[in-house]
């Protein structure tokens, strides 16, 4: 068998299609209406062997890379046509074979059409998040999306989006995908899912390719860019009330974030289809270039995730920057753009060796809102560490404010979000949340749960922890799915199984109390030994000393795996003589108002040097073979890249999607690297830029790194 290479990313999202016919017949669909006609073969619905198969060979995955959590997307075809009976014989095999491995998010994508209390009791049972097709108002949905009959599909969409809306249901909701189509009015179609009220808007682009263009009836140069925009401006007056994935991904990778969808940006491909008869398909939207693009030769009942994993078409989804045509690498915007979905990219004379059909149309779109949303106000986070710290907390804040809307349904988030409140009321607790909202894989949760499902555990465990800290008394109760109780800065508490807990804090010690459990153990933070059942956090023994953080679940964030939690104490004694060494090389570093102190360490797998991930301020990730040496000799250079990144997260440096940002980094890299040519070249022609192209941030910043590279040039 094939084996998938510890070092590619895993495959963490599942596109399972169970039902291979539709109750719509959307002119604009890509199963049925493009160049793949395949799904005629296929069997109507799944059958419970190959359901078993695909739970069997994921669940290998997910052991396999040790994975936290793992998606699965209910999609068809329609999904509600396999009935609910059916649905809910998936979702239970699936639970069973995946829920003791990890965190398990079921979705669903449907038309919505069919659904009723019975398709959503089984989504209720299971926590299946469901998205619903919708293209706007009445005239624009009905476009496309009629029925086999030629009748709308409007009023019986919009009836199962109220239901969904019910109070028992409103939780399963997860958001509408609209299809965009530039003959509708951009506003009208906005202002229309905006009363639907749903937790967030996906809008897409209409499936091309070089050979088969997308509608343009004006023939304008930009027209999916213009329409795009119009929406975007109208978002924007209306306060941003909800998540639109394509705008957040785009002002992500423009601050240097990570993208958020597939469809831009250069992250590499997670995901997996796999069709009604259990055949491995790549992108399912890839049936738009040609018969037979999506197909593997891969089945479950032969093959595994990690063969999957290791096909060419596969692994050409992963390249990053090298993956995309020789125009994209020339292009200013391909770290948000990513050369757009690989699908459109393709020709029949160049495969898919092409910019996106939509390649004016995502440059205008990018370069519009970078316009839009420059913030050249000044930030006083560039002037040293108090004034960043302070920033990034209170961009921590932000963030939890933001994930209390997509909380405030779920019935156990009452109570802790009043916890908070009292606890944030007065000074001498309002420290200890700052302390939890500033460990960094909080911020990894916080935007995971902005983007996707809101954990609604891992933020009820982040008030127990609050708690904890302040010495408040304080009882909570919820849903606990795995085995693993992680409180942020405390650690691991190892539960007997998933199910409902109730966690009571007082000061110095907690107790679990799972399911009908009598009289459960008290947990004294303050002896030793303390239970067997917890595993607390270990901090180096040194002066700042960061905490070792091998435990948490939101910290598989870095580019590589990590570490396993560690059986004995030898990587905190090599940190620990690191940190030694660092004492002895640089002794003014305790004083020194900008040094990069990390605040959490943790453990990675052999070979992974020391990186940085998508968390907050703070953290490192160090392989457990990393020397003390090392780790000394490389702390400046990347605490340096981590400030750089904790700044930008904060405040605007320059017109975003300026070629200011490369510049920053190569000046910064070269300060690091005490390679004063490099980092003058690259301060000289941030100097020659046009003034606009910085932010006054930006420019107190160019000015604090030319201070910095005269000391360089000093000690040289």
């Amino acid at each position: 068998m094939t084996s998938q290479s510890p070092d590619s990313p895993p495959l963490r999202q599942l596109v399972l299609k169970i039902h291979s016919r539709c109750d719509l017949l959307c002119d604009h669909c890509y199963v049925y209406q493009h160049a793949d006609q395949s799904w005629q073969s296929r069997p109507t619905f799944i059958r419970p062997r190959t359901v078993r198969s695909v739970a069997a060979r994921l669940a290998e995955h997910v052991a396999s890379r040790s994975l936290e959590s793992v998606s699965v997307i209910l999609h068809g075809g329609e999904p509600l046509l396999v009935g609910p009976a059916r649905l809910r014989d998936i979702c239970a095999e699936l639970t069973r074979a995946l829920a003791p491995l990890t965190v398990l998010d079921l979705r669903m994508h449907t038309n919505a059409v069919t659904l009723n209390r019975r398709h959503l009791d089984v989504c209720r049972e299971f926590g299946v998040r469901v998205s619903v097709s919708l293209d706007g108002d009445r005239a624009a949905n009905d476009r496309h999306r009629l029925d086999r009959g030629g009748r709308s599909s409007y009023d019986r969409v919009v009836r199962g989006i109220r239901l969904l809306q019910e109070p028992e249901y409103r939780h399963l909701f997860s958001g509408v995908l609209c299809t965009v189509d530039v003959a509708n009015d951009p506003v009208a179609v906005h202002d229309a899912l905006s009363e639907l009220a749903p937790p967030r808007i996906d809008y897409l682009l209409p499936h091309s390719t070089w050979d088969s263009p997308p509608p343009n009836p004006a023939q304008a140069a930009t027209p999916y860019a213009d329409w795009l925009l119009a929406v975007f401006d109208r978002w924007e007056r209306q306060g941003r009330p909800m998540p639109v994935r394509t705008f957040d991904s785009v002002l992500s990778t423009l601050r240097g974030g990570p993208p958020l969808t597939e469809a831009l940006g250069l992250a590499p491909s997670d995901l997996a289809v796999i069709e009604t008869d259990g055949t491995f398909e790549q992108a399912d939207w890839l049936k738009t270039a040609y018969a037979g693009a999506p197909e593997t030769g891969y089945d479950v009942f032969r093959h595994g995730f990690a063969e999957f994993a290791a096909h060419p078409g596969v692994q050409a989804r992963q390249r990053g920057v090298e993956g995309v045509s020789d125009t994209c690498r020339r292009c200013p915007v391909v770290r948000s753009c990513g050369g757009g979905l690989y699908g459109h990219r393709y020709s029949s004379e160049n495969g898919f060796d092409n910019p996106s059909v939509f390649c004016g149309d995502l440059r205008s779109l990018v370069e519009g809102i970078a316009d839009r949303v420059t913030d050249r106000s000044f930030s006083p986070a560039v002037l040293g560490s108090a004034h960043l710290s302070w920033a990034q907390l209170e961009l921590d804040r932000l963030l939890l404010r933001r994930a209390r809307g997509q909380l405030a349904s779920e019935p156990d988030w009452a109570d802790a979000w009043r916890l908070l409140l009292a606890l944030d009321a007065r000074p001498e607790t309002a420290r200890h949340l700052d302390a939890v909202l500033a460990h960094p894989y909080v911020r990894t949760s916080l935007q995971r749960s902005l983007r996707g499902p809101a954990d609604t555990a891992r933020f009820m465990s982040l008030a127990a922890a609050t708690a904890l800290r302040a010495g408040t008394a304080a009882v909570l109760s919820w849903d606990q799915p795995g085995t693993r109780l992680h409180l942020p800065t405390w650690g691991t508490y190892r539960l007997k199984a998933a199910g409902r807990i109730e966690v009571t804090v007082a000061p110095d010690a907690f107790r679990v109390r799972e399911g009908g459990e009598r009289d459960p153990v008290w947990v004294r933070l303050d002896e030793v030994p303390v239970s067997a059942r917890w595993r607390p956090l270990d901090r180096l023994p040194v002066q700042d000393g960061p905490l070792v953080d091998d435990a948490d679940p939101y910290r598989d964030c870095y580019p590589f795996p990590v570490a396993p939690p560690l059986e004995c104490g030898e990587f905190a004694e090599r940190m620990a003589r690191a940190y030694e060494l660092l004492a002895k090389d640089a002794p003014d570093r305790h004083s020194d108002p900008d040094a990069f102190r990390p605040v959490v360490l943790t453990p990675l797998a052999a070979g992974s040097g020391l990186v940085l991930g998508t968390h907050g301020f703070g953290a490192l990730g160090v392989a457990v073979d990393v020397t003390p040496e090392e780790f000394a000799r490389e702390l400046t250079g990347i605490g340096r890249r981590a400030r750089l990144t904790a700044l930008r997260e904060t405040a605007d440096l320059h017109r975003l999607g300026s070629p200011a940002g490369a510049l920053l980094d190569r000046a910064d890299e070269g300060l690091g690297r005490r390679a004063r040519e490099e980092a003058a070249a690259a301060l000289t022609a941030l100097t020659l830029l046009p003034e606009s192209e910085l932010t006054p941030t930006g420019a107190v910043l160019v000015a604090r790194m030319w201070s910095q590279w005269s000391s360089v040039r000093e000690g040289s």
